[in-house]
């Protein structure tokens, strides 16, 4: 009974161990199959020379980039290599900083954010003087100092003072490399002696194209072996792979236009009799969001410009095509207004700009700023009540004052005070960032200024377009499983096959289509020959099949082939031209035996390599420099055009074309371009671990 009861029991641990163990290897299967440890830490995006790239730190680095091209149309997917990519360079660059002992002291780092190339000039330069203020950047510097404003002091070090040291060390860097830079004597001398060195010769010429290059085969053993001697120019760092694809149209058709037309026209009459053109577009949706203010003539950019500003107020233009939109263009008012105006203000802030956070109650900033309002009607100094209420860092060293910004710049109820009113007129005006006291002080240039609606409905493809593209493209990639049947079904629909080769595991577009990480991250998912589900891009429907995985290392044949198949076909060419073509010791009888004549070259510059009426041929012009064949004819040389037989005839020199000075000072020039390539070649020397495809 004591026996099958520890049968019992240590069954009961087997089971949980088989259980525990399964468990663990369910896990690291899970793991392995996402391109990562189980047990890695998750929050490396990638490790350089054993330094990590946190993720936490690269997204707000990535956010701020984003922040900074967010007018440029620069999308996040974008962005995100061009972070890495800086994040890498500075990893490898401090840690050759660090070897070499370079550091920005204190003193370095205030003379530089005070000093004559400040990074601060465009904030605290007077725009009527152009004189850099630097006590106010001080100051301001200071008080944000004083305040301990986490958020702000953050801002200023990774703005500013962060960037600041990295450029500092940067230029000591380059500084340091470009002051090794020596060019001796001997080599001023031999680099003018070649450059003007000059020669004649005759010579007989094959050319390559005389060869069929049917008659020419290049294997794959050739090319293999090709890229062996040569491996450092086919060196790939990284795994890239090829697709082929056919495309289904998803666009919209002539039907779905006129639906989108036919949408607009419907709305038509209730957007030209509504008197509330923001509420009914915010009813009815539009493309173009309402911008509830006015703009002068030049700071409209629009499709009918020039149709629209001539209407009257309530009237109507379109629909019309703008873009990817139908649009019906509404004059809802026509002012009179500056093109930009000057004022001063004091801002008492009920929110955050930043983090948009409420700093103080509604009522409260009422309160104060009524009661500034009051003060100044009696008489206090305004440059004193500003320096001690406004919360408006922008403008604050300043006395409040924005000078001259152009309509449309400040948000709609602060931009319609400065511009509606005349200049003196003085008010209190509430915005998203709590109450102004304004005053205007200057404006210029007054003319039509112009409130337009615009309803806009994007041309978009009916469900039965995207159904029909899809299920055309679905029943495609049923039947092409493989190879034959994905190019047998191609030629039976007559769809070409396009390609796209060196796609990156960390790609985002894949040859000229954007947005297509998904793709991408199917394609690195999944094996050669493997067939993709229809995949929408853009108003496609694509079928992609992975054709080439191309291993990091030596290029194989297949890729390499584009690359050096015409190189070794004319190696192939030169053997038989030199076997079976040109025979003889002499130019005539080189030129009997090929069919070909003798012909003369003169003036050839040592410099150049260039040959007139064959083209770039330095190893031939190089050949004719050389005293061993004057007078007399050279072996059989293949060229990157044909085989030549060479004779020298004359070596002169031309006078100089540049002092030996000019001379000097273009190769010193040349080195120092070589410096710049450093970071380049730190990267290349760093070990970098990259685990983005993990996480985008």
């Amino acid at each position: 009974m004591s026996v099958i009861q520890t049968i019992r029991d240590r069954g009961t641990w087997i089971i949980f161990v088989i259980i525990a163990v399964a468990l663990i290897a369910f896990i690291l299967q899970d793991g392995a199959g996402r391109g990562g440890s189980a047990f890695s830490n998750s929050s490396v995006i990638a490790k350089v020379n054993g330094t990590s790239i946190e993720r936490g730190a690269f997204e707000e680095r990535l956010k701020s980039q984003e922040a900074m091209y967010a007018g440029q149309g620069a999308t996040r997917d974008q962005l995100i290599g061009t972070v890495y990519n800086m994040e890498v360079d500075n990893i490898v660059l401090n840690q050759e900083f660090e070897k070499l002992g370079l550091t920005v002291s204190a003193k370095e780092l205030n003379d530089i954010l005070f000093g004559e190339n400040s990074p601060l000039r465009q904030e605290f330069t007077d725009p009527k003087t152009g004189e850099f203020k630097v006590d106010d950047a001080k100051r301001a510097f200071a008080q944000i100092k004083k305040s301990k404003n986490a958020e702000q002091i953050k801002m200023i070090n990774s703005g500013y003072i962060e960037p600041t040291i990295q450029n500092s060390l940067r230029n000591k860097y380059q500084n340091l490399l470009i002051q090794s830079v020596y060019v001796p004597k001997w080599m001023v001398e031999k680099q003018q002696a070649d450059n003007n060195a000059v020669a004649s010769a005759s010579y007989v010429y094959y050319p390559y194209v005389a060869i069929p290059d049917s008659s020419v085969k290049v294997t794959e053993a050739d090319i293999n072996n090709y890229v062996k001697k040569h491996s450092n120019e086919f060196k790939k760092e990284e795994e890239t792979r090829s697709i082929a694809y056919v495309t289904f149209s998803a666009a919209p058709t002539s039907a779905d236009s006129a639906a989108t037309l036919a949408q607009i026209n419907d709305l038509k009459a209730e957007f030209a009799a509504t008197p509330d053109a923001a509420a009914f577009l915010g009813k009815v949706g539009t493309e173009l969001a309402y911008y509830n203010s006015y703009f002068g003539g030049s700071r409209i950019q629009v499709t009918n410009k020039d149709s629209i500003t001539r209407l009257p107020v309530g009237g109507l233009f379109g629909p019309y095509v703008d873009g990817n939109n139908y649009v019906l263009a509404k004059m809802v008012g026509i002012k009179q207004w500056p093109d930009s105006v000057t004022v001063r203000h004091i801002l008492i802030g009920t929110n955050d700009p930043q983090s948009g956070q409420q700093v103080r109650d509604d009522s409260t900033g009422k309160k104060l700023v009524d009661s500034i309002q009051t003060a100044i009607k009696n008489g206090a100094d305004f440059n004193t009540l500003v320096a001690k209420y406004s919360d408006d860092g922008g403008s604050k060293e300043k006395g409040g004052v924005y000078d001259y910004f152009p309509q449309g710049q400040m948000v709609i109820p602060f931009n319609d005070f400065a511009f509606d009113n005349p200049v003196g007129a003085k008010g209190v005006v509430k915005t998203d960032f709590g109450y102004h006291y304004i005053e205007v002080l200057g404006q210029k240039n007054r003319a039509p200024a112009y409130k337009i609606a615009y309803l806009a409905k994007p041309i978009i493809s009916s469900n039965e377009t995207m159904n029909e593209a899809n299920t055309a493209a679905a029943s495609f990639a049923s039947g092409a499983k493989g190879t034959k049947e994905f190019n047998d079904n191609a030629s039976k629909l007559a769809k070409p096959i396009l390609s796209a080769t060196e796609i990156k595991q960390n790609d985002f577009t894949v040859g000229t289509m954007a947005n297509t990480r998904s793709l991408v991250r199917w394609i690195y998912e999944n094996k050669e020959g493997a067939v993709s589900d229809p995949t929408e891009v853009g108003d496609q429907i694509i079928v992609a099949m992975i054709t080439n995985i191309n291993k990091a290392g030596l290029m194989g044949a297949n890729e390499a082939r584009p690359l050096v198949e015409g190189l070794i076909r004319n190696d192939k060419k030169a053997k038989i031209i030199i076997d079976t073509k040109m025979k003889g010791s002499s130019l005539e009888e080189i030129a009997k035996s090929s069919g070909t004549s003798v012909l003369r070259a003169d003036s050839l510059s040592f410099g150049s390599g260039f040959i007139n009426g064959v083209g770039n041929e330095p190893k031939i012009v190089g050949a004719v420099f050389n005293k061993a064949i004057q007078g007399k004819s050279s072996d059989l040389i293949a060229g990157n055009s044909g085989v030549f037989a060479v004779k020298g005839e004359t070596i002169a020199a031309k006078p100089a074309d540049a002092l030996p000075e000019t001379v000097k000072q273009a190769l010193i020039q040349n080195r120092k371009m070589a410096t710049y390539r450093s970071v380049e070649a730190l990267r290349k020397a760093a070990t970098v671990k990259d685990y983005r495809f993990s996480f985008y």
